[in-house]
């Protein structure tokens, strides 16, 4: 089923030359009824579909998908509103950065799947570092299968120059142990979230990136 409607991506258009609230109050409705409720419909069934394959799976609507109100405290930028919508299909949701899942994004200029790991506390760093070295062949098999590479390309992230010592010599055949964040992404169209078979397309991609979450997890 098509979820979107070409609005969706024409509202974030319009919003990037008028992100005001005046703007936003007057299209409101058109918010709520062509970008927000779609999205969210989208975003349960995918939830639902996950955990389908994983009854352990804990996340819920409020969890999982951001405000498109920018935090604007701490930023010299103003506007007052994000340019996208953005859900975390991480178990436990959005705030849960500690753990390897599923990250969409859906802006006017493109629409990303991100799969891995990006903001692993200190802990979870080690432990995955300490995978790798212990596991140097599943790792390469994961990440260098066609499949992976075909949809994902190369895992990206974050290095340390300096590692704890007891990793040095594992470091030396397997450069992501210098990773402190393992993450992949792909980079399609905006008009990909307009198919009809979206739900089915984000699974496929989801299931390309399982054995990669779980290694890290």
């Amino acid at each position: 089923m098509s979820y979107f409607s070409p609005d969706f991506i024409e509202f974030f258009k319009e919003l990037a030359a008028n992100n005001n609230k005046d703007w936003f109050d007057v299209n409101r409705k058109r918010y709520e009824n062509n970008v927000k409720k779609p999205f969210y419909r989208f975003v349960e069934d995918t939830i639902s579909a996950l955990k389908k394959e994983d009854s352990d799976f804990d996340l819920d609507l409020k969890r999982a998908v951001f405000r498109i109100n920018r935090d604007i405290r701490f930023s010299k930028d103003k506007s007052p509103y994000k340019l996208h919508m953005a859900t975390a299909l991480i178990n436990g949701g959005k705030k849960n950065m500690h753990t390897a899942g599923m990250y969409l994004q859906s802006s006017p200029e493109n629409f990303r799947i991100y799969q891995g790991l990006y903001m692993p506390e200190k802990s979870r760093i080690y432990e995955v570092r300490e995978r790798i070295a212990a596991q140097p062949r599943r790792w390469k098999k994961i990440i260098s299968s066609a499949e992976f590479v075909e949809n994902y390309g190369e895992v990206q992230g974050e290095k340390n120059k300096i590692i704890p010592k007891e990793f040095k010599s594992a470091a030396e055949k397997e450069p992501f142990i210098f990773n402190k964040q393992w993450y992949i992404y792909t980079d399609l169209a905006p008009e990909t979230i307009l198919r009809e078979d979206i739900l089915d397309f984000v699974m496929e991609k989801n299931r390309i990136a399982r054995d990669f979450n779980a290694f890290l997890n």
